[in-house]
């Protein structure tokens, strides 16, 4: 498994923008696939997109367009920019890493942050 660890939730008014980073540990980094997946109470976990080993990028309906996720192999991070937020974008917000290259099933991400809380104001 790998560790790791989330930051850059908070505070933010609707229409701005924030940029959450995950730190990754305990495995090669690069050859696996990660994502990011945000849950509010009462709801289950709900994907927000995935990168794949090479790069390849994949979104939830609900933030393409606004959402960007890349990664930085050489540093072991994953970061995921949000743009144009809005109101019902709060959540907590976790990093995941996956056990395949390249997936967008819940199911392959077997390892995952603390989650970092995203509230955005109306």
């Amino acid at each position: 498994q790998v560790q790791l660890v989330e930051s850059g939730g908070g505070l933010v008014q609707g229409g701005g923008s924030l940029r959450l980073s995950c730190a990754a540990s305990g495995r090669t980094f690069s050859n696996y696939a990660m994502g990011w997946f945000r849950q509010t109470p009462g709801k289950d976990r709900e994907f927000v997109g995935s990168i794949s080993s090479t790069g390849g990028t994949y979104y939830a309906n609900s933030v393409k367009g606004r959402f960007t996720i890349s990664r930085d192999n050489a540093k072991n991070m994953v970061y995921l920019q949000m743009n144009s937020l809005k109101p019902e974008d709060t959540a907590v917000y976790y990093c995941a890493a996956a056990t395949k290259p390249i997936t967008i099933a819940t199911r392959d991400f077997n390892s995952w942050g603390q989650g970092t809380q995203v509230t955005v104001s109306s």
